[in-house]
């Protein structure tokens, strides 16, 4: 990543993904735990020239990176259709953090998202705009 001020989604240390996922979040009731489910379609990691084993999912920007080891493929008649990560923050701080970083992603590849305010709005998710 050339610019400290992007943020970028990497299967392979070095090397930015970029096919936007579908992100959708889950918090507890008390909002000290939660998960973000990512799930990109036909992201480019799983091209046939990348030839690579996948280790993990790398966000990654001005503040750092974080990392989830909980990557999945999803096989469509023996052929790589999709990945899906999971990433899980344990506390306030570390939710605030996956945040921040997310804006920073939204920003960088132009998205605007969506917040679940409890009315006839979708799950929290990301979408071009």
């Amino acid at each position: 990543m050339a610019d400290g001020d992007k943020a970028a989604i990497q299967f392979f240390r070095g090397t930015d993904e970029p096919v936007v996922p579908d992100i959708r979040l889950t918090r507890s009731r008390d909002g000290r735990t939660g998960q973000a489910t990512f799930i990109f379609e036909q992201p480019e990691a799983l091209a046939p020239e990348t030839l690579g084993n996948i280790a993990g999912m790398w966000m990654v920007d001005e503040e750092g990176e974080m990392v989830t080891r909980e990557v999945n493929g999803k096989f469509v008649n023996g052929k790589p259709s999709a990945l899906e990560a999971t990433y899980t923050w344990k506390t306030e701080q570390d939710f605030e953090r996956f945040m921040r970083f997310a804006e920073r992603y939204a920003e960088t590849k132009g998205l605007g998202y969506s917040n679940n305010s409890g009315d006839n709005e979708g799950p929290n998710e990301a979408s071009e705009g």
